[in-house]
């Protein structure tokens, strides 16, 4: 097996994840003084970040392939993966595929990781199913929870790249890539449940007269860190970003993750009674012409309590009355 060290290393999509990701790997390949990153997005000036810190941009998804060892993807949905997959195992493709190793970590539905899967088979490369846990402040830090499926030997080639690069852990599934990509919507559906639970609970201490204060107090005491972020993510405000600012995790791709969840859930006979509460007030939120966070049911929460849908903070924050 090649050494890590000499590994060429390639990344396509350069979201707020895919971005913060990407930045810490080309840190880490600059320290151990490896080749440097070589990166693709639609909007090629998202990476000129990433070029300031050593990284060489691509022209095209095929020129990226040809100059790549192992090819990471961080893609908004599953319309963007079919895309790029096709550029990458269609007839059209210039880059020999053989022996490659594809990584996704994006969020996309089971059935998309199979004919993804499948697709790269044919065309001689290996493919990784390893969608993160994490906001982009987590991806940012390097704490990411890695699901990784796929081939042992391909797995392996990885691990230099993960824990302490860019995540804090990995969970390993085996190869059937699908189980990865399952895994991941489940969580989607825990995380936006207890997002639908800690807003509730905040909404019902304003209400009271018990005070957001105290609330945010027992779920850091009593229900540790991830309730605590979350409730973080209310009183802070990051639930409605400042205008021009994205969101720490964009209300649009959780609702295309719960959604997936309730999808893979009803193909199996099971109801996800939770999750259609929790997409039911995402969609309502996104009536707002203004991007939000995966957190804004907390906005229709309130406005169903008789409350704003911002709270004072935001509206003396953002200048609105």
């Amino acid at each position: 097996m090649t050494s890590p060290n000499r590994l060429r290393l390639g990344w396509i999509g350069l979201g707020s994840m895919g971005m913060a990701m990407a930045t810490n790997l080309q840190k880490h390949l600059s320290k151990t003084s490896s080749p440097s990153l070589v990166y693709h997005n639609r909007t090629m000036s998202r990476g000129d970040a990433l070029q300031d810190l050593g990284a060489n941009p691509s022209a095209s998804v095929a020129d990226l392939a040809s100059n790549a060892d192992i090819i990471f993807l961080s893609l908004s949905d599953d319309s963007a993966l079919d895309s790029v997959i096709s550029s990458l195992s269609g007839p059209g493709c210039a880059a020999d595929m053989s022996g490659k190793i594809v990584v996704d970590t994006s969020t996309v539905h089971p059935d998309t990781t199979a004919a993804a899967h499948q697709r790269l088979t044919n065309v001689g490369a290996k493919f990784v199913a390893a969608p993160v846990f994490g906001a982009s402040p987590v991806a940012a830090e390097g704490q990411l929870l890695f699901i990784l499926a796929g081939p042992d030997d391909a797995v392996q080639a990885l691990e230099p790249f993960l824990v302490g690069v860019m995540a804090r852990s990995a969970i390993r599934l085996g190869e059937d890539v699908t189980k990865s990509s399952l895994l991941k919507t489940a969580g989607n559906f825990v995380t936006a449940g207890m997002m639908e639970v800690v807003a509730e609970a905040h909404v019902f201490a304003e209400k009271t007269g018990l005070g957001n204060e105290a609330m945010e107090a027992l779920l850091e005491q009593q229900y540790g860190p991830l309730a605590y972020s979350m409730s973080r993510r209310l009183t802070t405000g990051a639930y409605m970003p400042p205008p021009g600012e994205r969101p720490w995790s964009d209300l649009n791709l959780a609702i295309k993750d719960v959604g997936h969840g309730i999808s893979a859930a009803s193909a199996t006979g099971v109801r996800l009674h939770v999750g259609e509460v929790a997409i039911r007030h995402l969609n309502e939120a996104r009536t707002r012409d203004r991007p939000l966070d995966s957190s804004s049911m907390y906005g229709v929460l309130r406005e169903e309590a008789g409350l704003d849908f911002a709270t004072n903070l935001i509206k003396n924050r953002d200048n609105v009355q």
